[in-house]
């Protein structure tokens, strides 16, 4: 019987020791994992960006399907006088280097007035004589038309992002692109809008490649201001928030703004999006602007500014060497000692934006 009892004392004490030991394993076990799990948390925070952008990189990005396949191009070109306009050589110079450099089908999309449309199809005939090998089409849309059809939208941006009414940004052109997924063709899923002032020194194909970078929520792309503009805009903001990234320079991991002289448009995602549709109410834009003091003058980036700093998985940041503006005027008006911050781009340049009558580089 003593027997017995004692070799059950040596298996119970025996399980014990298994049982300690197992146990051990496992805690020494969760203890690493949640030790590894931490590591990678401060990894994951201290290598994000204190706003979540879809920041895109200098990288190659994922090919598209190219055949039997037209890629739209728009363009406002209007209030052009004679043929000598400063704004026709640059519709020029823009139209041209777009097909200099192209390798694939476009389909141009002109919102024009009557006698700018004339000095336009001087431009593409001129360029039919010299046989481009890019085919392409081109389609005029009237300006009345389609400002007539945005009128609404018009006026509630007009009071928030224009200086004053007849001031050149108080012009409903400015605002065209926020509506545009209202007006353009419903067969139009994506489109590039492209401000006159610019030049394509790279083929327009890898910038429509940027919409396969687009997070799951963002409907446009749109590249970084290079300037101060919006830390003047938001100074009375960064004064009650002293260590907010708005208004400071992307290169100093600052949201600086954007800039709308290169637009994607995801015209699929921008007719669905609720969140985005009901941003652009009277309601929202009011809440915004009081939210972060802001009255702008810019027009439409104003607004894609405002919706950057308020909703950022709305935009996809493109590289600043897709919009790569030559503006100074800022260094010379009071922000000299931050303006090279500000317009530093360490990317390959693949298009110019001459804006503010700044001259483009020939080639």
């Amino acid at each position: 019987m003593s027997y017995k009892i004692l070799l059950n004392l040596i298996l119970l004490v025996s399980f014990l020791i298994i049982f300690y030991v197992v146990q051990t394993n496992k805690e020494q076990t969760d203890a690493f994992r949640n030790k590894q799990e931490f590591t990678n948390t401060l990894v994951s925070v201290f290598s994000t960006p204190m706003m979540k952008y879809n920041l895109s990189e200098e990288t190659t990005p994922p090919s598209i399907s190219v055949v039997d396949r037209y890629f739209n191009v728009w363009c406002i070109f209007t209030k052009v006088k004679s043929r000598s306009s400063s704004l026709r050589y640059k519709f020029d110079t823009l139209v041209k280097s777009i097909l200099l450099h192209s390798s694939i089908k476009l389909s141009f999309h002109i919102i024009t007035d009557t006698k700018s449309q004339y000095f336009a199809q001087m431009v593409f005939d001129d360029i039919n004589s010299s046989t481009t090998p890019i085919e392409f089409k081109v389609q005029y849309h009237d300006v009345k038309n389609i400002t007539s059809q945005l009128s609404g939208l018009t006026a509630t941006m007009l009071p928030y992002f224009s200086s004053q009414p007849g001031a050149y940004y108080s012009d409903a052109l400015f605002f065209i692109s926020l509506g545009l997924h209202r007006v353009a063709p419903a067969t139009q899923a994506r489109a590039v809008l492209l401000d006159v002032d610019t030049k394509l020194v790279d083929d327009i194909a890898l910038l429509f490649q940027e919409f396969n970078r687009f997070g799951e929520r963002a409907v446009l792309g749109i590249a970084p201001e290079l300037s101060p503009v919006y830390q003047h805009i938001l100074y009375s903001y960064r004064s009650r928030h002293k260590h907010t990234p708005l208004g400071s320079p992307l290169s100093l991991g600052g949201f600086p703004g954007v800039n709308s002289g290169v637009l994607l448009l995801h015209l699929d995602r921008l007719r669905a999006s609720a969140e985005y549709n009901h941003l652009l109410t009277s309601q929202a834009v009011r809440r915004l602007a009081n939210k972060y003091s802001f009255k702008g003058h810019l027009g439409d980036q104003d607004w894609y500014t405002l919706v950057g700093m308020d909703r950022p998985h709305l935009l996809h940041l493109l590289p600043c060497g897709w919009n790569r503006q030559l503006c100074d005027w800022w260094r010379d008006h009071g922000y000299r000692d931050v303006f090279d911050s500000f317009a530093y781009c360490g990317q390959r340049t693949r298009l110019y934006h001459g804006n503010c009558n700044t001259p483009i580089p020939r080639d």
